[in-house]
């Protein structure tokens, strides 16, 4: 070794002390940095999953609140769709109601001017009797019994038709120019001999009955008798 220019006791010197600063680099330094950088590495993972979980949170957070926009923006135009549709049928429930008071108030009405049509036909009644009255004992010359001749003008506005005793159904309607008495009503019901009858009253036929039964009417009114008396004239 000499003659190689090599010292050995140098050589095992510098062997020992390398060996020596490798076990306390590695004991020291070497496997502290290690630590460190596997625990920065640990913690670096860590933060990454962290945040990939922060990410995940974030989407699934994102997810629900357009979810819950979603169902909101449903819920308020089903909200809406409601409201317009109740509205509506308010609207509609008020429409309804207006035209069945404004029916009320016209059948109220239209009931009222009949009643009070009828009621002044009712007044007219007597004095078109006592001015018949006049003028027949003016024709003879004469004073008629009172009595035949209230009879006669009664006759005038509610003798029933002879032909009323062919007809036969459950119901009857009597039209009469003049309103008719309660003992009218009821001699007229006793010879139309229906369980419904139903009184009208129709000043345009002047005098007379008009009897309709089921489809079957017998016309005795006045008008009708002048109106045929006019087409015979014609002819």
């Amino acid at each position: 070794m000499e003659a190689l220019g090599i010292n050995l006791g140098y050589l095992l010197t510098q062997i020992c002390g390398i060996s020596a600063l490798i076990l306390i680099l590695t004991a020291f330094v070497y496997k502290p940095i290690l630590r460190v950088l596997d625990q920065r590495k640990a913690r670096i993972a860590k933060g990454l999953e962290d945040a990939r979980q922060a990410e995940i949170a974030r989407q699934s957070a994102d997810a629900d609140a357009k979810r819950i926009l979603d169902e909101a923006r449903a819920e308020a135009a089903n909200i809406r769709r409601d409201a317009v549709v109740a509205a509506e049928q308010a609207a509609k429930d008020v429409e309804v109601r207006a035209r069945e008071e404004a029916k009320g108030i016209m059948a109220n009405a239209q009931s009222e001017a009949t009643e009070e049509r009828n009621r002044i036909l009712s007044d007219l009644r007597g004095q078109v009797a006592a001015i018949s009255i006049a003028a027949a004992n003016k024709l003879v010359g004469e004073s008629l019994d009172e009595k035949r001749q209230r009879q006669l003008i009664n006759d005038f506005f509610s003798r029933v038709p002879a032909d009323v005793a062919s007809l036969k159904g459950d119901s009857a309607e009597i039209t009469s120019a003049l309103p008719l008495t309660a003992a009218e009503q009821e001699s007229v019901r006793r010879l139309v001999g229906a369980p419904n009858v139903q009184f009208k009253v129709d000043p345009a036929i002047l005098g007379g009955l008009v009897v309709r039964v089921g489809d079957r009417v017998v016309d005795d009114s006045v008008a009708n008798r002048m109106s045929a008396l006019q087409e015979s004239l014609r002819r």
